[in-house]
């Protein structure tokens, strides 16, 4: 931020020379410069930065020892607007449990899966359990014969089945009067028009008309107010 210089010193006293007068006046022009070179040095941006700082969100002002799964999915997802992460749906081989593609690269599913990761849920493990569990009762559309524990996690059909089969499956609607069955570290997954299918996380802030904003990935990590922009197809939350 520019150096707060104060202009307004102590009037010159009438004793001093005009030489020593000649001399402060030189010195204020120096330290006046020299405010103007470090505001100049500045990383660029810096200032830019500082100036639209957002103010710090509701889950943001809960101290740390009281915040619930819900919270830390909600800050779990802002991580990946932190990290601008960019979109990569590739397959990988991962460990397990606990894997992850690189912390700089992923798709929209894993925004939902690393939301859920900072709060201690490793849906890698929870997902590949049930469908070993139960693989019938999830989506046919790969070929496969079974689990598969680097990309079943990462498939929205499949997160969708597992929500549904485990957690709460709640209201489609963004009417005036369902908003409040939107609450931040819910899972929304949308349609586009293109009939493909995406998903994020419900953040704990909203806009001017008391609609939350979401988080997700469709080519850079986001938060912004889309909930309306495709079809709603799913809204989970978990546990």
């Amino acid at each position: 931020m520019p150096v707060n210089v104060n202009k307004s010193g102590p009037k010159n006293r009438c004793f001093l020379s005009k030489d020593l007068g000649v001399v402060c006046f030189l010195f204020v022009v120096l330290f006046l410069a020299a405010g103007c070179s470090t505001t100049a040095n500045q990383p660029p941006g810096e200032k830019t930065k500082e100036i639209n700082k957002p103010s710090p969100s509701p889950v943001e002002l809960i101290p740390e020892e009281k915040l619930c799964v819900y919270d830390l999915a909600v800050l779990g997802a802002r991580q990946e607007v932190i990290n601008a992460v960019s979109y990569d749906a590739a397959y990988r081989k991962l460990d397990y449990p606990d894997g992850d593609v690189p912390p700089d690269r992923g798709a929209c599913t894993d925004v939902v899966i690393r939301a859920y990761r900072n709060a201690g849920i490793d849906l890698q493990k929870l997902i590949h359990e049930d469908m070993q569990a139960a693989f019938k009762s999830y989506p046919q559309n790969w070929g496969l014969d079974g689990p598969d524990p680097n990309i079943d996690h990462r498939r929205v059909p499949n997160q969708m089945k597992f929500f549904e089969r485990h957690g709460q499956a709640l209201t489609l609607s963004t009417a005036k009067a369902d908003l409040a069955d939107w609450q931040w570290g819910d899972v929304v997954y949308w349609k586009f028009t293109n009939g493909l299918e995406h998903c994020g996380i419900i953040s704990d802030r909203k806009n001017d008309q008391g609609m939350p904003l979401a988080i997700h990935n469709a080519g850079l990590a986001r938060e912004e107010d889309c909930l309306e922009r495709w079809e709603i197809i799913g809204h989970y939350r978990y546990p």
